[in-house]
């Protein structure tokens, strides 16, 4: 994970910091009564609203927030937003909220928490290493989601949009750092209008760095060397006040040269590690949307939203983590991905309003063959020995229709009923699995179909001007899936998941308007959680499967802002306990013969009932706290200095729970400082990551240790036009 903060700002960072700037400008005030925050809007339900009246758990960072607290990418958000963790361990990520989202490194078990894009979902946990650079807003919704917008979500969803094109003026920002480990990162945008309905806004963002370890041993390729280019392009149409035609598009070709790690159980440095296999982690994608919206004359709104994104992943690591052993892992992944999303959507301004949407998504996931009988996807044991090789197409389709309803019973009281059908099919299709050395070729040619009613009933109630509270039960879904076969059995499937959860809320406006504070509690039972364990007859090969007791979820949540003049002040944190359901399962990393049956076991040392253990990647507490102080140097010139410190507390990373196995992922206290100068159109910038060099295991899979990143300083210039 990278964890630098800088201040490469995008141009709506630019334009707050020009605000800013000139406040620090005027003279002090007499009374600090006229210091406000701002009001932060949600956009994620298609609609925009103000999050402070907005039944629903979130953090909404504007591109200036992002860079304050050093947000560059998907892994620094974790230390942003309560209930969040997120492990970067190769070509994929372990994103949860709440414990929720994706904790197995496996293409058979769906995502629980959506990313979008501009307002289309992502490839679902690939393809997100990319930076976050001239960022508008990025919203973070906790809980399931799915009855105001395209794909289904189970714990969460994140919504990034990019800075559009504005018909203002020619106007953008260039920025350069330079930071310890020959880091080297350039970015700018700029945007111009091409006439009074088109205007235009291109955007880049360049990195190199070297690589955090130090590593003995005969391996290959050049692990944790960051070569990172990404390009965004935007075209903004407005032919008429009722229709709006925006296109992005963006190109990443992002290298980070290999993931190094050592042994889960390993007592020396992780930074000082040895390797004799190979390391690559290389993507390259191109994201492109298309928004259509045609406002007719009695309010109501109709919106397309059209997505396509087509992507090739690479990554290889020495998968015993040492140059004694040779065992080794290597993986294509090949993926497309259609979306395509219609909303009506009627007027704000009236009692009762509304969202009907229509949504249809094709993921084409391919694990490319090369000649007979190998392929891209290979598993050493050790290589040349034993050697694994899988490859074919595993498609996912889904159509779905959904729709959300809001009645103002009365000026303060508003009931919301939501639904969402979804028709899903999961195939896996011609994909072979062979065993050269043992001449054995596995097929698999299935398919496995899902539909499922869900819904939501939300009551909202406005106190005062100043007090919102709301409370809500949701049903979520999980589609199943098809385990790859192994060499004992064909394929099997597993069930789908299934959850209801129950929230109340509570918002509060204080100080005149100069503190915020958003309070949230959950409860939420799933049930069929679907695990990736041991195979009941066969424990040594994991498969996917169902916990047959209901698994609980729970948790306080809360957050605060204030701002006092000069002085900012950002506080979350969450307390959350989880509970797994009963259920016997095998741990695959203890070999054994036998059979372990998920209901009646029986138990053994291999066999487990892991009723009541906790959910993988679920800490039962974080916290996060931020300040800033602007002194105003006079003649137009203003010093900020700001801290950030996070808190994650402990969680393992298998629901065994098994320290001695290495499944206990510490805490970490992450601590960033920042000073920035800034005069006019121009700032400097110094900071530091990890300020107090603190070592940590960020990601534990497939029996490895993923180190965090070391401490990181350095400056950061920026000039805005």
């Amino acid at each position: 994970m990278t964890r630098s903060i800088w201040l490469t700002t995008s141009a709506v960072a630019l334009l707050w910091a020009g605000m800013a700037q000139a406040q620090d400008q005027q003279p002090a005030r007499d009374s600090q009564d006229e210091a406000q925050l701002e009001e932060v809007v949600v956009t994620a339900e298609r609609r925009t609203s103000n999050l402070q009246t907005t039944a629903v758990a979130a953090t909404v960072l504007s591109g200036q927030d992002l860079q304050n607290r050093g947000v560059t990418s998907l892994n620094q958000l974790q230390f942003a937003a309560p209930s969040t963790t997120v492990q970067d361990f190769g070509q994929g990520n372990f994103f949860n909220v709440r414990g929720i989202g994706k904790s197995e490194a496996t293409t058979a078990i769906g995502v629980g928490v959506i990313t979008y894009r501009d307002g289309v979902a992502a490839f679902p946990a690939y393809f997100q290493t990319e930076p976050y650079y001239d960022i508008a807003s990025l919203e973070l919704l906790r809980g399931p989601q799915g009855t105001f917008a395209g794909a289904n979500a189970t714990g969460g969803a994140v919504f990034i949009t990019a800075r559009n094109p504005d018909f203002n003026s020619i106007n953008g920002y260039a920025a350069a750092q330079l930071g310890n480990y020959d880091q080297v990162k350039v970015q700018g945008a700029i945007n111009f209008p091409l006439s009074d309905t088109l205007a235009v806004r291109l955007a880049g963002n360049h990195e190199t760095r070297g690589s955090f370890h130090e590593i003995t041993g005969p391996y290959r390729g050049n692990p944790g060397e960051v070569d990172s280019n990404s390009v965004r392009a935007s075209v903004l149409w407005t032919p008429t006040p009722e229709l709006r035609v925006l296109f992005k598009t963006d190109y990443n070709n992002i290298n980070l040269g290999g993931y190094p790690a050592d042994p889960v159980l390993a007592t020396n440095d992780p930074f000082k590690i040895t390797a004799n296999g190979p390391n690559e982690a290389h993507d390259e994608f191109v994201r492109s949307s298309l928004n259509i919206s045609y406002a007719f004359d009695n309010g109501v709104t109709l919106r397309s939203i059209t997505g396509y994104q087509n992507g090739v992943s690479r990554f290889s690591t020495d998968l015993d983590g040492t140059s004694v052993g040779n065992n080794t892992f290597y993986d294509q992944l090949d993926e497309e991905v259609f979306s395509q999303e219609f909303n009506l959507i009627s007027p704000d301004q009236q009692r009762l309003t509304w969202l009907l949407g229509l949504y249809y998504q094709n993921d084409m996931a391919t694990f490319p063959a090369k000649t007979f009988p190998t392929a891209e996807y290979r598993i050493g044991f050790p290589e040349n020995v034993v050697d694994i090789y899988l490859w074919g197409d595993t498609p996912k389709e889904t159509a779905a229709v959904f729709g959300q309803v809001s009645y103002d019973l009365s000026d303060r009281l508003q009931v919301q009923v939501g639904a969402r059908y979804a028709h899903t099919t999961v195939t896996n299709d011609d994909v072979y699995t062979t065993y050269p050395q043992f001449g054995i070729v596995l097929f698999q040619d299935q398919e496995l179909e899902d539909e499922k009613l869900t819904g939501k009933l939300t009551l909202n109630w406005k106190l005062d001007d100043n007090n919102f509270v709301y409370g809500f039960i949701a049903t979520g879904h999980k589609t199943g899936g098809l385990n790859a076969p192994n060499l004992y059995q064909p394929a099997q499937t597993f069930g789908s998941e299934d959850l209801i959860d129950y929230e109340l809320g509570w918002k509060s406006t204080m100080a005149d308007g100069r503190i915020r504070t958003q309070v949230g509690a959950y409860y939420t039972v799933y049930n069929d959680f679907q695990v990736n364990i041991g195979d009941p007859q066969y424990p040594q090969i994991s498969r996917v499967q169902n916990v047959q007791g209901d698994t609980v979820l729970m948790g306080l949540e809360g957050s605060a802002q204030a701002f006092f003049g000069p002085l900012s002040l950002n506080v979350a944190a969450s307390v959350s306990s989880s509970e797994l359901g009963d259920f016997f399962g095998a741990d695959p990393r203890l070999g054994r013969t036998g059979v372990c049956n998920p209901i009646t076991g029986p138990a053994s040392a291999n066999c487990r009932n892991i009723s009541g253990n906790r959910q993988s990647y679920a800490p039962e507490f974080t916290f996060n706290v931020g300040v800033q102080y602007a002194f105003d140097l006079g003649g137009g010139a203003s010093l900020t200095p700001r801290i950030d410190y996070a808190h994650i507390g402990e969680a393992y990373t298998s629901i065994f729970n098994n320290a001695a196995l290495g499944d206990l992922l510490q805490e970490r206290d992450i601590v960033n400082a920042t000073v920035t100068f800034a005069k006019d159109d121009w700032i400097l910038s110094a900071f530091s990551t990890n300020l107090t060099d603190q070592t940590y295991i960020a990601a534990v899979n497939s029996g490895l240790r993923y180190a965090g990143p070391p401490r990181q300083y350095g400056v950061v210039l920026t000039k805005t036009f």
